[in-house]
């Protein structure tokens, strides 16, 4: 009963990011329009700053943080593995919704990538949800998944400070999406800490953890908003974060200890046909092909 709360209150916070995503890609799309030829990221400072001013951005922004509210509440209630990949149901809407914001045809190679996405995380969800349960936080899982977060957050800030502009909106999703997992992830390890009565210097650094992957997390979002159309953002999101988180899940925090090892082969098969939904949308999307080819068709600077 509670895994089926923690699900609905998951699925809520899965519709509150779709608008807010959709949203938030308007207003970047209305602030910025730079980079959106270039098919590159590198979203400045300035331009951050300018979206202050965008009430699309500001409301999308607002329902993220619901989301993000949500979903914490969730991860309160079950496991990561649980909660964690119900946010596929945000890309059928988001896909909708540019669809029709834009009055663009996606096409059957984008429908394909989604359903890949949906059927993938989808049957990986119910494989999970057969086989999760939680376990108490101790200070030994607690360091491992401190090491691992430190370790993605330093590669994901100096791959943004050495390539930049340079990245690609793929890039900056997949990064995106694996530091989300590990806000979750922690988001996870902190409460259960909390509940646990532990407020120690390593609950703290926790915290502490969280809010700088959700920080750069945010800004590789809006980069990934610069470069890539907001259902593109989305699968990345709803399939590599989920992903990640869960795995981490079953291998640090141990809540898959009573599965099977039949078991392996599904979640692999599951895992990787909504990866590569996501690298198939990132291919076909219309907005993305017009991108490249503009890109392609820019012509060379004199030396």
């Amino acid at each position: 009963m509670t895994h089926a709360l923690a699900i609905l209150i998951a699925a809520v916070g899965a519709v509150s990011m779709a608008i807010g995503t959709q949203l938030q890609s308007s207003g970047v799309a209305r602030t910025d329009k730079t980079v959106s030829d270039s098919g590159g990221g590198g979203f400045s400072l300035a331009q951050l700053l300018g979206l202050l001013h965008s009430g699309q951005w500001i409301g999308g922004t607002l329902l993220l943080g619901l989301s993000v509210v949500l979903q914490v509440t969730a991860l309160s209630l079950a496991p990561i593995m649980v909660v964690q990949p119900v946010g596929i149901i945000a890309l059928i809407i988001t896909t909708y919704l540019n669809a029709r914001l834009t009055h663009m045809r996606v096409g059957q190679a984008v429908l394909t990538g989604v359903l890949m996405c949906m059927t993938g995380i989808g049957a990986f969800v119910l494989l999970a949800a057969t086989v999760a349960e939680d376990h108490p936080v101790t200070d030994q899982r607690l360091e491992a998944v401190l090491a691992l977060a430190g370790a993605v957050i330093v590669t994901c800030a100096a791959l943004f400070a050495v390539f930049g502009r340079r990245m690609r909106a793929i890039a900056y999703i997949i990064g995106a999406g694996v530091l989300f997992a590990f806000v979750s992830t922690l988001a996870k390890v902190v409460i259960a800490r909390l509940l646990q009565h532990e407020l120690g210097w390593l609950t703290l650094i926790g915290a502490a953890a969280l809010l700088c992957a959700a920080g750069l997390g945010s800004w590789f979002v809006q980069n990934a908003h610069a470069s890539g159309p907001p259902d593109l953002v989305m699968a990345g999101l709803t399939v590599i974060d989920p992903l990640v988180a869960v795995i981490v899940g079953m291998t640090v925090l141990e809540e898959a200890t009573s599965a099977p090892l039949w078991m392996l082969a599904p979640f692999i098969v599951t895992g990787a046909l909504g990866v590569a939904g996501v690298f198939v949308i990132s291919r076909h999307h219309p907005q993305v092909v017009r991108v490249h080819r503009a890109a392609e068709h820019v012509p060379e600077r004199d030396a």
